[in-house]
């Protein structure tokens, strides 16, 4: 079963997941070391792929929330040349990362 995969649906992106390793995902509400259950399983795969539809019926997939986070900042500059008229401005997206403990199919 070390080659099972889940490909699961969360904060409006599909995400493959594996037992043991990190994911990043969009910030969930949960604390450092909480566990949380994604319940909208689209496939598991492996020996044997199961595909839902639109869900996986009774497929869950666990995980650890390891810490709470802000990816590297990107900056914006617009400017309308001639006019003198310019704005900067940055955005940090925030993230969860979370280890996969277990894919239930």
């Amino acid at each position: 079963m070390a080659d099972t995969y889940a490909i699961i649906k969360t904060g409006g992106k599909q995400v493959k997941v594996m037992v043991g390793e990190p994911v990043y995902v969009e910030k969930l509400d949960a604390e450092a070391g909480d566990t949380v259950t994604f319940e909208e399983v689209i496939l598991v795969g492996g020996a044997k792929a199961v595909i839902g539809a639109p869900f996986v019926k009774g497929a869950t997939v666990v995980g650890e929330v390891e810490k709470q986070g802000k990816q590297k900042k990107v900056v914006t500059y617009q400017y309308k040349p001639k006019k003198h008229s310019h704005r900067k401005q940055g955005h940090r997206q925030p993230y969860t990362k979370v280890m996969i403990k277990s894919i239930n199919a």
